[in-house]
């Protein structure tokens, strides 16, 4: 009897031992692994702030969530990132609206010429309008942070102080301000920033509508020779950081927490990003002994007539197409003036 006993304690510790080697995997089973595709560079505040975003998340799971990093479009380019997210390529991508046009119909209103004073002002603008709206051509994704540039500037290989000088002339845009360049009788190229440093070396194109971070932030200062302050048009870029809607919807209660509040407290952080950037781009070019100046009063007056007719079009369209294309602007409008002031 006492063989047997012992017989049977033993078999019992050595099953409790072998479940040691079955727990010890299905513990590290609970990590969720993620991806994140950025189409900013490595060395671009965005970017850095990406990755400060990831830290952030995977410090407020205590390790349940890792996130891998792809910037500069390592893992989607910026025109697919979207798509690379909903299809699950990435779990999470960063990109721009504007480079897959007419697919965010009401997302492109942000972009119009409104007056925008800030990159902070034009991000708290877009995040709420988005907020507000609920567009319908982003409930395929979870949306983290949108956020917006500052007002944007013409950079140019000639110089340009006047509707004459602009005329003809082919200029880098994407979206909405591809018919600011129209408007003002340039030649528009579509083309995501990525490529504009090769093309303005080239001769591809003789400028490139931009926030003046970018001088800076994509190099390319180093190929341009005039900066045109155009901030009177004050027109944006509305950006984005979303998440696969099945994956975000397959987390825990409380990690889905932590991707919301981190979202919310990231939009002013790249809100802030694109106005510390507008200042160091400003200095860079400075430095490089590039010329740079705005428009007289005159010409800024005549600028601003010639691309007025652009938000009164939009509105058109998408109430044509069925979408509250008028709401969308009264709305916008009324953010700006709140936040502009």
């Amino acid at each position: 009897m006492k063989k047997k006993g012992l017989l049977t304690i033993l078999f019992v510790v050595c099953f409790l031992f072998s479940l040691t080697f079955v727990l010890v995997p299905s513990a590290k089973a609970e990590t969720i692994n993620l991806t994140y595709s950025n189409f900013f560079p490595p060395t671009h505040g965005h970017a850095i702030q990406g990755a400060n975003m990831i830290k952030e998340i995977e410090k407020r799971t205590n390790g349940r969530v890792k996130i891998s990093y792809f910037p500069a479009g390592t893992l989607t380019k910026a025109p697919v990132c979207y798509d690379g997210v909903v299809k699950g390529i990435s779990d999470i991508g960063q990109s721009c609206f504007a480079y897959t046009r007419g697919r965010f119909p009401l997302m492109e209103a942000v972009d119009l010429p409104f007056g925008y004073k800030s990159g902070k002002i034009a991000t708290r603008v877009a995040y709420e309008f988005y907020k507000k709206m609920n567009p319908k051509e982003l409930r395929d994704v979870k949306v983290l942070v949108i956020h917006a540039h500052g007002p944007g500037i013409l950079a140019a290989k000639k110089d340009v102080n006047s509707l004459a000088d602009i005329k003809g002339m082919k200029i880098r845009c994407t979206g909405l301000s591809s018919k600011l360049a129209k408007y003002l009788g340039a030649a528009p190229v579509a083309m995501s920033q990525g490529a504009a440093y090769e093309a303005l070396q080239k001769g591809v194109v003789e400028g490139t509508f931009c926030p003046i971070e970018v001088l800076k932030g994509w190099k390319q200062g180093e190929v341009i020779d005039h900066v045109i302050e155009t901030k009177a048009l004050g027109y944006t870029t509305a950006m984005f950081v979303v998440m696969n809607k099945k994956k975000y919807e397959s987390l825990p209660p409380d990690i889905k927490k932590v991707f919301d509040e981190v979202g919310e407290e990231w939009v002013d952080v790249h809100g802030d990003v694109w106005d510390y950037a507008d200042r160091a781009g400003l200095k860079f070019v400075i430095e490089l002994g590039k010329n740079i100046h705005g428009l007289s009063p005159a010409q800024e007056k005549k600028w601003i007539q010639s691309v007025s007719p652009i938000i009164f079009e939009y509105q058109s369209k998408m109430e044509k197409k069925g979408l509250p294309g008028k709401k969308a602007v009264k709305l916008l409008r009324d953010l700006v003036a709140k936040y502009n002031k």
